[in-house]
């Protein structure tokens, strides 16, 4: 008999919910894997215990939505919850078992099943993921493209904030190179104003060196040694200078650490009940600073030292020049002719050598902005791969949903297709340049992709935005100029242009866009992809909300009947075909008397088939003359 060896995939659930305290004081539902269905009356805290999930395990989106989802549900916490609080049974996909408590003030506290603390944290969605939506957000998912590009990420969530995680790390490398380049540039941009007289003092040295007389070769040699005497004046006193900055740096820097250590911990906090530990931890913080300051008087002591040889140094180099000078000043004297420029040709040294210790730090400059440029393009590179990765694996998920999903709905990913945020910035950046930058910007951001117009800036190439995105040639210069020399340049240069998704349901003969759908159309679109088979289990407020029956029956239910033996579903109802035709595992009976929330019943639709008639299909009698009526 052959076996099969395929290992069976695994799929986080929600084991059991409990509250404490509040509207639902006592609640206590023990969850199947497969389909769970809330059912009651309205206002017995069917949504209040979604949500009270949700919370727990802070599974809230990011951006300006979720945020909004996250004071929207923090206030219904504060008003049912009180001072009570919300346990959340769960198991990985691993197998890992936890316990997830949470009050109304405080953070998720993520514990073992016999009740020990971990360090696990939810946000990440590393360990556990759920997927919650609110009443409403299924519709609101068909209006927003943001939400439509979570939802095709949630699919492939840990290889997505794998990517996710790179890209922003690449990011801030940008970031930081970016702030390299910027203040080099103004740095270089001065030099080069200033190098530019170099040509024309060493011209002037030249006619001076020109001169004749016999001891000419001689002058020109002893003014040479002089010109080399400042600069290596100047060499020393930068050598001295540079040193005792690290002088500075070692005996300041003595006791500060430890000294901002003690700050940290207040005298009560450190005689409170977990003074034990944090003594321990000032402690280690003390060990460090002590460490840290036998480094500083090591470092100080070779500083010291170095400090004595380059003064040793100094001295003979003074001496040296001084005997050299002296016999300069001999030699000037001999010659009438070379006593008269004596001074103007070494004012003319001294400019030269100012501007050749400038032009070395110049060179410098040039090979770090090199460097820079060089490490920016490596990470540019790296940046436009990480985000083509992202988008393959999007594009694959969009490929599987329309091959996959139950519903006349295609989906499909436009790379770089939401141009916004770049738009946005461009238009930020054009605010000074004395055109309608909004109009401008919108029309570059269409035509221009980011890389593309930075280098078009740099190569002060103008002509490109004339052709490609129909601006005036008064309109592009003034782009040109406003760019050229901005910081701005460099963010614009790594902005993100979003993948853009399209989700259309096929109306009649044609496929139409999410967006301009109706209300039911969206929700059409929507659940099915939200019924998908993930490792994360699913619940929904109320999904038939906006839906016919015969969607439901031939759609949802069927959707439902496939995917519930792979993953989790929570699904909060009032459809009666949804528990029954879904052949619910698990359905709980809410009712309330207006103060508290209580379960009545609770099992598989069999052992709970009086309520669901009652609750669900409006009681017998309602079954009895529909039959009548439908003569069936």
């Amino acid at each position: 008999m052959i076996q099969n060896t395929q290992p069976q995939r695994r799929f986080h659930n929600l084991k059991r919910i409990s509250i404490i305290g509040g509207f639902l004081d006592g609640m206590e539902l023990d969850l199947s894997n497969g389909l769970n269905c809330l059912i009651g009356h309205r206002g017995t805290g069917k949504t209040t215990i979604l949500e009270f999930v949700r919370y727990a395990l802070d599974a809230f989106p990011d951006g300006e939505a979720g945020a909004a989802a996250r004071r929207r549900v923090e206030n219904l916490v504060r008003s049912n919850l009180g001072d009570g609080r919300i346990r959340v049974w769960i198991e990985t996909k691993d197998g890992l078992e936890y316990l997830v408590d949470r009050t109304g003030i405080g953070e998720p506290i993520v514990l073992t099943p016999d009740g020990q603390p971990t360090d696990i944290s939810l946000r990440s969605g590393g360990i556990f993921k759920a997927d919650i939506y609110s009443q409403n957000e299924v519709e609101n998912i068909a209006d927003s493209p943001l939400s439509q590009l979570a939802l095709i990420d949630n699919f492939v969530a840990e290889q997505v904030e794998q990517l996710n995680g790179q890209i922003r790390q690449v990011e801030a490398d940008l970031v930081r190179n970016a702030n390299s380049i910027t203040p080099l540039q103004t740095e270089l941009a001065k030099a080069g104003d200033e190098l530019n007289t170099l040509p024309s003092v060493e011209a002037k040295l030249q006619a001076m060196a020109g001169g004749g007389g016999e001891n000419a070769q001689e002058l020109n040699t002893a003014h040479t040694h002089k010109a080399m005497r400042d600069r290596e004046r100047q060499a020393l006193d930068s050598a001295a200078e540079w040193v005792g900055s690290y002088a500075q740096y070692t005996q300041e820097s003595l006791g500060k650490f430890n000294e901002h250590a003690r700050t940290l911990f207040a005298p009560d906090m450190l005689s409170g009940p977990n003074g034990q530990i944090l003594h321990m931890m000032l402690r280690s913080l003390l060990t460090l600073g002590d460490g840290m300051d036998g480094l500083f008087r090591q470092m100080g002591k070779l500083i010291t030292d170095a400090q004595g040889r380059t003064n040793v140094a100094s001295a003979n180099l003074v001496a040296a020049h001084n005997q050299q000078e002296m016999a300069f000043r001999d030699l000037i004297q001999k010659d009438k002719e070379a006593q008269g420029q004596a001074l103007e040709r070494a004012n003319w040294e001294r400019k030269r050598n100012d501007l050749l210790t400038r032009k070395r730090r110049h060179d410098e400059m040039l090979t770090q902005m090199a460097r820079l440029k060089s490490e920016r393009q490596t990470l540019l590179v790296k940046l436009h791969d990480l985000r083509d990765q992202r988008f393959a694996l999007r594009q694959g998920v969009a490929e599987k949903i329309t091959s996959e999903v139950s519903s006349p709905i295609r989906v499909r990913v436009e790379q770089c297709g939401n141009r916004e945020l770049y738009q946005n910035l461009l238009a930020e950046s054009l605010k000074m340049a004395g055109i309608q930058h909004h109009m401008v910007a919108r029309k570059i951001a269409a035509m221009l992709a980011p890389a593309e117009l930075a280098d078009a800036v740099r190569r002060g190439d103008a002509q490109v935005m004339v052709e490609k995105a129909e601006l005036s040639s008064s309109q592009a210069a003034k782009v040109v100029a406003t760019l050229a020399p901005s910081p701005a340049l460099l963010q614009i240069e790594m902005a993100e242009l979003v993948d853009r998704p399209c989700i259309e349901l096929k109306d009649g003969a044609d496929y139409k866009d999410s967006l301009a759908l109706s209300t039911g159309q969206k929700c059409t679109t929507i659940l099915p992809i939200l019924l998908m088979e993930s490792e994360n289990p699913l619940m929904v407020d109320q999904p038939e909300d906006n839906l016919d029956n015969r969607f439901i029956f031939d759609t949802v239910v069927d959707s439902i009947q496939k995917v519930k033996s792979h993953r989790q579903l929570v699904l909060v109802t009032h459809n009666p075909n949804i528990p029954v035709l879904g052949e619910a595992e698990k359905i709980f009976v809410l009712t309330s008397d207006g103060s508290r929330a209580r379960k009545v019943n609770e099992g598989s639709v069999d052992e709970c088939k009086a309520e669901i008639v009652n609750l669900l299909e409006g009681g017998e009698e309602a079954f009895i003359r529909r039959k009548e009526r439908y003569k069936y």
